[in-house]
């Protein structure tokens, strides 16, 4: 037969061991936080990249791949990097504005590019595709004395083409 001692024992130790892990796994899944000290309500979701895993068409519409030489379709010229990046800005501006809505880019601390979505504030990181994006000529003329028109390595930079983000607005 068992004595009240025993019992006692038998319980502690599991149920110890319960508590001991419930007290200490969220602390651990959670993180250090959003760092949102505006206090404005509840934190904003967090960072998205639409650009990474072949995404890139949900922030601006591309141009179809077209192969390179010589043909009787139209000239193209390669934007990466500034030069993409800008371009893609503009085909998000204008589809946004043709939803009545003004969505602001901003460069962070860290130099990448991102906006907030107008309903929720959760911020949308911009990342050019790595192969570029081909824009026909036509188009082209509105990028050119950026640094990756036609591969240039010259020119204006992301510093220039998007302001710093506010203070306090996180990115």
């Amino acid at each position: 037969m068992m004595t009240g001692r025993l019992k006692h024992k038998a319980f502690v130790r599991p149920t110890t061991l319960f508590l001991t892990t419930a007290l200490t796994l969220p602390p651990l899944l959670a993180g250090c936080g959003s760092g949102n000290s505006a206090g404005s309500g509840s934190p904003p979701p967090p960072p998205v990249d639409d650009t990474r895993g072949g995404t890139v068409a949900a922030q601006a519409p591309a141009a179809a791949p077209q192969k390179h030489g010589l043909s009787n379709k139209q000239k193209v010229v390669l934007l990466v990097g500034a030069a993409a990046l800008y371009y893609m800005y503009r085909q998000h501006q204008k589809k946004a504005q043709a939803q009545g809505q003004n969505i602001q880019y901003y460069r962070s601390k860290n130099g990448r590019i991102y906006y907030r979505d107008p309903q929720t504030h959760q911020a949308h990181w911009v990342t050019p595709p790595a192969n570029g994006i081909e824009v026909p000529q036509s188009e082209a003329g509105d990028y050119q004395g950026i640094q990756g028109y036609d591969r240039s390595t010259t020119g204006r930079d992301v510093g220039t083409l998007f302001p710093a983000a506010p203070a306090g607005a996180g990115g």
